[in-house]
């Protein structure tokens, strides 16, 4: 099985925090969509086209700035090529774009999961992010969700931004869940050094929160959405039973899996199984556009070691956690004495479980990266 990911680049303004590619200009929307259909088609007879596709994700940027007729045509240039066994096709949305034609456009077009980037429903932290929507937009939106013909649906919040209080989480939570979301994604602020938020907190203009109180709404977030029937399956996910994201489990557990558009990563097994390659198309609408999807970067080649410490870092990112015996018997790998040590003390600090199935707990996905940075470094 693979997944297609389409990246869609435009957008009507920056947020402060996104370092993904993006462009503000939309007069080539058409322009884009004629190119990536182009570079769908030329994938036909491919290795690419050999395994079933499970999963297309329409990620970006704001994939809700095309309409439900170019999403069609997308989908449609999709079918012609690739062997189908489509369990979720995911479309992003901005609230600022939703209605109820639009999203039945949408559904009749194929799509059968809204992803609905509301992060906050604060009129002063939706400024500090400059999104393009307001709290109102955002509120009808899920009503006109929750309403339409979409069962399968997942939510972004944002938390631990600077001069967020406890109540002002908990009163976004409150409200989130009173729309019954199958699917929510909480992640943690992160200052990435090249965005907007990045320049202005190395200027000193802004200060990010201390580690104790993002450990504080960690908890949370995951104590509401529990208490919700909403589980932790993963770092930054939370789902009711049954409505965990296909896509991004592919992604978790080394699927095969194609980008599309510019900026688009893939990541293909080779056919011994004992190595991959991982690439990406220049992020560059400009040159997409003149076919420099036809030049991808230089593919990074992965061997069974380098294979092996990610899906251990993946693995572990999520609920469920890594089998030693996959481990072994997919990539050939073992824990050393030191990583042994590593997981013992991790154990008795409550942070992990070993054994034939390791797994992080509450208090280890807390501080998950801290965790997988020491163990791979054994």
């Amino acid at each position: 099985m693979s997944g297609l990911y389409i990246h869609i680049p435009f957008c009507k303004q920056a947020c402060s925090y996104c370092d993904f590619y993006f462009v503000t200009r939309q007069q080539h929307k058409q322009d884009f969509v004629d190119e990536l259909l182009r570079e769908i088609h030329h994938k036909k007879d491919t290795r690419f086209t050999k395994d079933p596709v499970r999963t297309i994700y329409f990620g970006g940027g704001t994939p809700s700035l095309l309409s439900p007729k170019q999403v069609e045509s997308i989908l449609d240039a999709i079918r012609t090529v690739f062997d189908l066994e489509l369990e979720e096709i995911t479309l992003e949305m901005n609230p600022d774009d939703v209605t109820k034609d639009y999203l039945s456009g949408l559904k009749s077009s194929g799509i059968n999961r809204a992803s609905m980037g509301v992060q906050t429903f604060d009129p002063d932290l939706l400024d500090f992010m400059h999104r393009a929507h307001t709290s109102e937009e955002a509120l009808a939106c899920l009503e006109i969700l929750e309403a339409s013909a979409f069962k399968v649906f997942t939510t972004d919040l944002i938390y631990g931004n600077p001069g967020q209080t406890l109540s002002s989480l908990e009163k976004d939570i409150d409200t989130l869940l009173q729309f019954n979301p199958p699917h929510i994604s909480a992640y943690s602020l992160t200052v990435e050094p090249q965005t907007r938020l990045g320049k202005q907190v190395k200027l000193g203009r802004i200060l990010p929160p201390e580690d104790d109180t993002v450990s504080d709404h960690f908890d949370l977030v995951v104590d509401k959405l529990e208490t919700a029937g909403i589980q932790q399956y993963e770092v930054s996910n939370y789902a009711k039973p049954g409505s965990e994201a296909v896509h991004n489990s592919n992604y978790w557990n080394h699927v095969n899996y194609l980008g599309l558009g510019p900026g688009a990563h893939s990541f293909w097994w080779d056919e011994n199984k004992l190595s991959a390659k991982r690439w990406s198309n220049e992020a560059n609408l400009k040159s997409y556009l003149s076919q420099g999807w036809e030049r991808p970067f230089e593919p990074e080649h992965l061997n069974l070691s380098a294979l092996a410490e990610e899906r251990l870092m993946l693995g572990l990112r999520t609920k469920k956690g890594v089998s030693k015996k996959e481990l072994k018997s997919r990539y050939d790998f073992e824990f050393n004495s030191g990583q042994h040590l590593c997981l013992q003390k991790l154990e008795e600090e409550g942070k992990a479980k070993t054994g034939e199935q390791i797994q992080l707990t509450k208090e280890g996905l807390k501080i998950a990266d801290t965790i997988l940075l020491d163990l791979v470094t054994m």
